[in-house]
């Protein structure tokens, strides 16, 4: 069974902005805390047209929600950061809204209000990167 539904599956792919349409998917969280030294990130949902102009099925999008190894970082807890980094770097790794890079074996799979999630320890995260497509 699938964590997300299609339908969010589909307006992330569909979407020339991914940072923006899962924002927008996952919905507000500032209720939320997220405790330790934990991360909440969105899925990053590949574009369903590919660079060749080939439409990606509904099926294999769906795959992302599983092989995919890049999140939007939306939420950060009160203690994630590392104890090698110093005070002016504390925390830099996952800044609020940035992509990172990490293994699915870290990761503990949710759904947020019907979309692709991931908990993962700060230590966890292996790089950030500017363009999510840069990584599969």
């Amino acid at each position: 069974m699938p964590v997300a539904s299609a339908s969010k599956i589909e307006q992330i792919s569909q979407s020339s902005d991914p940072r923006a349409a899962i924002i927008k998917a996952v919905g507000d969280l500032s209720g939320a805390k997220v405790t330790a030294d934990l991360v909440l990130l969105g899925t990053y949902i590949r574009n369903e047209k590919t660079a060749g102009g080939i439409i990606r099925p509904t099926e294999v999008l769906k795959e992302d929600e599983y092989q995919g190894k890049v999140g939007l970082v939306l939420k950060t807890g009160p203690l994630a950061y590392a104890d090698w980094e110093d005070d002016d770097a504390r925390g830099q790794s996952a800044e609020l809204h940035t992509w990172v890079v990490y293994a699915i074996k870290d990761a503990w799979p949710v759904q947020i209000n019907g979309t692709a999630c991931r908990f993962i320890p700060y230590d966890k995260i292996r790089m950030q990167i500017p363009d999510p497509s840069m990584v599969f």
